[in-house]
């Protein structure tokens, strides 16, 4: 019995994980789908297309990852967590952003704004990466029914 409790411990944590991650990852088509919606809003371009690539999928999925993160720093204050998420993702942008520009694949090229980092990562967008963070934290962290 105890056998077959561990067996059944370590079958459902990939499955968890796997489901976490395409939470995430539709999740985070959305929100690239709705923000890029909004930007052609902002250039008056009434049709609202907003769009993603393939390539992100898994990119946002692996927010799935953050969910040890999330039990390290769940008493720190939403400021603090906020930062760190925003920061966890901007490492993460800018090494899939290396490595996808590395083989001419980067979907993303920010080096005509103002505050890029080699094309990779814009650090105005720490306040959207800071509501993500929370955001997938919501997601992925089970409601107590206390």
């Amino acid at each position: 019995m105890i056998g077959y409790a561990n067996s059944m411990k370590t079958s459902i944590i990939p499955n968890r994980f796997i489901s976490n991650f395409f939470r995430c990852g539709i999740t985070g088509w959305c929100l690239e789908i709705l923000f890029t919606a909004l930007g052609a809003l902002r250039r008056r371009e009434m049709q609202l297309v907003g769009h993603t690539s393939l390539w992100m999928f898994p990119i946002y999925g692996c927010a799935a990852l953050f969910q040890p993160l999330f039990w390290l720093i769940r008493k720190c204050s939403v400021i603090v967590r906020g930062i760190i998420y925003a920061l966890c993702i901007f490492a993460g942008e800018y090494l899939s952003g290396k490595y996808l520009c590395g083989r001419s694949l980067c979907p993303w090229n920010y080096s005509r704004h103002k505050w890029h980092i080699k094309g990779l990562i814009r650090l105005d967008f720490l306040p959207f990466w800071f509501a993500a963070g929370l955001l997938f934290e919501r997601i992925l962290t089970p409601r107590s029914d206390v």
